[in-house]
């Protein structure tokens, strides 16, 4: 019966897909030697181990939407779901590696875009939780099914700079805003006022008074 072990070795973002993408590369081994696996049909369920970084004061201040003030930390860091992905391995025997892919959004209302976004440098601790069915050959070659245990998983820290460039790549210079409808239309009409051609414009003209209110 198979025994799989799982290693994520390392993450590149996948280009020319039409939402942004990156790959995990996979390592699969079976401690059976010279077993057949048919395939591998495998869900991860992958999460943000958050407390298992430092956080410099910058990066405090960029994630206070997300965490609060740093004094809170204490309370409100804590390890998060990101994402759901799920690949089948094609046959192989003892190793094989796979692409793991992992569509991303750049929506800041979802927290994992904040808190990637929020990081200048160094890496993210990632866990991977593994489930699925494996399809392998017995002593005779006849097909057999077996699940893979909850107990499997496997840690990987993925470098800032990865999902940063995966961003520039597919959003170049740019980041989405979302708007609730009635305050899209009240700055949409300020805009055709005005004869503001771009929206950058339309908020740049705000801005000043935004900032003169706020320091009174």
């Amino acid at each position: 019966m198979p025994d799989l072990s799982f290693q994520v070795e390392k993450a590149e973002p996948q280009r020319f897909t039409a939402a942004p993408t990156l790959l995990f590369k996979l390592r699969i081994a079976n401690a059976t030697a010279k077993e057949t696996i048919h395939s591998v049909a495998l869900r991860c369920q992958i999460q943000l181990e958050v407390t298992r970084r430092q956080y410099t004061a910058d990066d405090q201040n960029q994630l206070r939407d997300l965490f609060g003030e740093a004094e809170r930390w204490s309370q409100t860091l804590k390890t998060m779901l990101w994402t759901h992905a799920s690949v089948v391995a094609p046959a192989f025997q003892d190793t094989a590696v796979v692409d793991v892919p992992v569509h991303c959004t750049f929506d800041f209302n979802v927290a994992a875009t904040k808190y990637f976004h929020g990081l200048a440098d160094g890496d993210v601790p990632l866990n991977f939780l593994f489930s699925g069915t494996v399809f392998y050959a017995d002593e005779d070659g006849a097909l057999q099914v077996a699940p893979i245990p909850w107990d499997k998983e496997a840690r990987f820290r993925l470098p800032v700079k990865a999902w940063h460039e995966m961003m520039d790549i597919y959003y170049p210079n740019s980041a989405w805003l979302c708007l609730r409808r009635d305050v899209f239309e009240r700055v949409y009409q300020y805009k055709v006022e005005r004869g503001i051609p771009t929206w950058e414009q339309a908020l740049e003209s705000m801005l000043p008074v935004l900032e003169e209110t706020a320091k009174r």
